[in-house]
């Protein structure tokens, strides 16, 4: 197995919603031993702290939740993406998902530079292709695919430098979107796998589908992790959470086939609410599947005592 430099960013990002405590994520995750989990199969892990988010002077919106607060973590966050992947492997530990608008387009930045694709792997129950006209709920942590792929309504946002073409993005586990979404996704070519897909045809086909599509074009790939692809039963530190979802075997499988492509360049961990969480498990199971990324096989996984 090839070593890694894997460097962790923590995005304690905590204003893409109403609901509050993803900002405690990411001491979560260090204290669930993502960088001990990482360091034993025989990785150099350094840890960067937590981004802050820069200082931005406009007023605050009628109906978008905190759009100050999300703009300026948006340009600290790409700021911090393009550094760390100059670096190494970047591991950004969430935080709510709208910090994704800032390391998507950091990475898609990173990616131009060295004159590859850039792909995107949306593990989410989720399509967050709100834009933030469309959106009823004014919550920006459903808005991050639609900004990096250079949808129209985000002028209050930083310009995208590189934007990721929609038919780079590949959705699994999808199950709650809304019709607005729905409609727009209708023409764009992104990939969409919802969960009756992957009932019928297992999580691999679409998956292995989408690598070969980014290995046919020499591309990387961002892969980011909601908490709430994996069912509740098993992940229950989500405030989004969706009835059925993937299981933990087949997260642990989508983790192992991405490891074994040699494609991912760059990992975001979202959505973690340590609040709602039972002793620690959505935290350390989203450190095992990290570790399944990372190499980790299925016979080597740790017993658990909860």
């Amino acid at each position: 197995m090839s070593t890694k430099n894997i460097i962790l960013v923590g995005a304690p990002m905590d204003s893409g919603k109403r609901r509050q405590g993803c900002r405690m994520g990411p001491d979560a995750y260090r204290v669930a031993g993502l960088a001990d989990a990482l360091t034993a199969l025989g990785h150099q892990v350094a840890d960067h702290g937590d981004v802050a988010p820069d200082t931005v002077d406009i007023p605050e919106h009628d109906h978008l939740v905190k759009l100050p607060e999300c703009i300026g973590w948006t340009q600290a966050l790409n700021r911090a993406a393009k550094v760390a992947a100059g670096q190494g492997m970047p591991i950004f530990m969430g935080g709510d998902h709208a910090l994704s608008m800032g390391t998507v387009s950091g990475m898609a930045e990173h990616a131009k530079a060295k004159g590859r694709p850039l792909f995107v792997l949306w593990l989410d129950a989720h399509s967050d292709f709100h834009t933030p006209q469309s959106t009823s709920s004014g919550n920006l942590h459903g808005s991050p695919v639609a900004y990096f792929t250079g949808q129209s309504g985000f002028d209050a946002f930083p310009a995208l430098a590189a934007v990721v073409p929609t038919d780079q993005v590949g959705m699994i586990g999808l199950r709650s979107v809304d019709p607005e979404e729905h409609a727009a996704l209708q023409s764009h070519d992104t990939m969409l796998a919802d969960m009756r897909t992957i009932d019928e045809h297992g999580i691999k086909a679409p998956l292995v589908a989408f690598l070969d599509k980014v290995r046919a074009a020499n591309g990387i790939l961002h892969v980011s992790l909601d908490v709430d692809f994996l069912d509740p039963s098993v992940a229950p530190a989500v405030g989004t959470t969706v009835p059925g979802g993937a299981t933990e075997r087949e997260g642990h499988l989508v983790m192992e086939l991405l490891h074994d492509s040699g494609l991912v360049c760059s990992l975001d961990l979202v959505e973690l609410n340590p609040f709602l969480d039972d002793r620690g498990r959505t935290a350390m199971l989203m450190v095992d599947l990290t570790a399944s990324l990372l190499g980790r096989r299925v016979f080597d996984r740790p017993t658990r005592s909860f």
